[in-house]
């Protein structure tokens, strides 16, 4: 695992211990900013928030193409291992900032995001549960990208959201969605 492109390109990430967290593959990571950047352009000055963030492989990848700042959203004691391990060695200490707790546990945001990357649990449902419960706490900017790795046999489909695209990767689905208010 590595990160893909940017000021840290190539640099290692290293994966949490024990098979609870699922990492994004390369492949997969590189796909889902490839289809990100067609549609941003720049990743500069946006704040973005990694939910489920696992290893933070998602939002470095972020920061490491010219987000301002990163906040990753992780409860499991491994993975919090592996994502200090990795903001460490990168020196992305004050772009970061970790929530250890569940997504689901987030009480009202402090300010919207521009961008919010998720890797929810395969086959939970996990996903559009939070998608619901954030944006109707402020999480997300009016005019927000969120990018959300499943199953290929899941589909997002949340009230409030508009889908812009849904590209299958392996045996991973990549949803790009927008609030409604941005269309």
């Amino acid at each position: 695992m590595r990160i893909i492109s940017g000021q840290w390109r190539s640099r290692p990430l290293v994966a949490p211990k024990g098979d609870t967290t699922r990492p994004t593959a390369d492949r997969t990571r590189e796909t889902l900013f490839s289809m990100l950047t067609s549609r941003l352009g720049s990743f500069e000055d946006l704040a973005v928030l990694d939910l489920f963030a696992g290893s933070g492989a998602l939002g470095l990848e972020a920061l490491s193409r010219g987000a301002a700042t990163c906040t990753f959203v992780e409860q499991d004691r491994a993975a919090l291992d592996a994502l200090e391990t990795n903001i460490a060695r990168l020196g992305a200490k004050t772009q970061s900032d970790i929530r250890k707790s569940s997504v689901l546990s987030l009480g009202s945001a402090i300010m919207p995001f521009d961008l919010v990357l998720m890797d929810p649990p395969y086959t939970t449902g996990a996903g559009a549960v939070a998608l619901d419960k954030l944006c109707r706490l402020g999480w997300f900017a009016r005019s927000a990208w969120i990018g959300i790795e499943t199953s290929s046999k899941e589909n997002i489909d949340v009230k409030g959201f508009i889908i812009d695209n849904v590209r299958d990767v392996g045996k991973a689905r990549l949803t790009l969605l927008r609030p409604e208010a941005a269309v």
